[in-house]
């Protein structure tokens, strides 16, 4: 299937390692231009030398999110340079560096974020005819997850608003969506050291999927990429969860 992602000019913030980075490559092997950040800078430098041998405009900035002052300045610069915004993905994320029950930290990086981010990037995506967000909301936002804290309601806050976004910008002709992956395994992840420091709970969470083991950051990306397509055209105000049977709840 064509995806019609050829040209397109794609905006993903957190995408040097993850299901970020692996978006990341699905975008420029379609043959898309794509701009992202990342706090590592040597993570970005590698994810930048891998996604340019696609051919594609490659943007790769090391930049921290928790200056979310000068945010909205590094978007509008990388969209002017990318020479637009069709699709914008706000990944960065409290959970990259460790910081899931530290609400300020979370709510800068996954609300404001995200919100600062469509409100920056709006009149991009409103010209460009096919104007896609996909945000990136949890299982743990869905479901009770191990204990109370600040990652698992902002993301659960994550839904409401895209799917409000999503009404409101639809008749300018961009769609809002959002995807809720669950635990995801990969090197350098948080699962991982999990399983280093509380081996149990790493064997507990792998027994609950119904697919019998973990998921890999390119099996959730590769639904991001299609919902941010415009193979996905008519797909708006949408949660989609991607758990590997993770999640035992009935949705509607």
């Amino acid at each position: 299937m064509d995806l019609g992602l050829k040209g397109k000019k794609v905006i993903l913030t957190g995408g040097s390692r993850g299901i970020g980075r692996a978006a990341l490559e699905i975008f420029a092997e379609e043959g898309a231009d794509v701009a992202f950040f990342s706090r590592n800078p040597d993570q970005v430098a590698a994810a930048a030398e891998s996604l340019s041998r696609h051919g594609g405009k490659i943007i790769g900035e090391s930049f921290n999110i928790d200056n979310i002052d000068a945010y909205p300045g590094w978007l509008t610069s990388a969209a002017d340079r990318l020479g637009g915004c069709d699709i914008f993905i706000p990944g960065a994320s409290a959970s990259g560096a460790g910081a899931t029950g530290d609400w300020q930290t979370c709510f800068n990086s996954d609300i404001l974020g995200t919100v600062r981010g469509c409100e920056t990037l709006e009149p991009y995506l409103e010209k460009s005819g096919s104007g896609s967000i996909v945000m990136m909301s949890s299982t743990a936002g869905v479901e009770t997850f191990l204990v109370p804290q600040a990652f698992n309601s902002i993301k659960a806050a994550l839904l409401t608003y895209s799917k409000q976004l999503g009404q409101a910008w639809g008749p300018k002709g961009i769609r809002v969506n959002a995807v809720s992956p669950g635990p995801i395994a990969f090197p350098g992840g948080n699962w991982e050291a999990i399983k280093g420091a509380a081996p149990d709970l790493y064997n507990a969470t792998e027994a609950t999927f119904a697919l019998g083991r973990w998921g890999g950051p390119e099996e959730v990306a590769r639904t991001i990429v299609f919902l941010a397509s415009p193979a996905s055209s008519y797909t708006t105000g949408t949660n989609v969860v991607i758990d590997g049977g993770y999640t035992k709840r009935v949705q509607f």
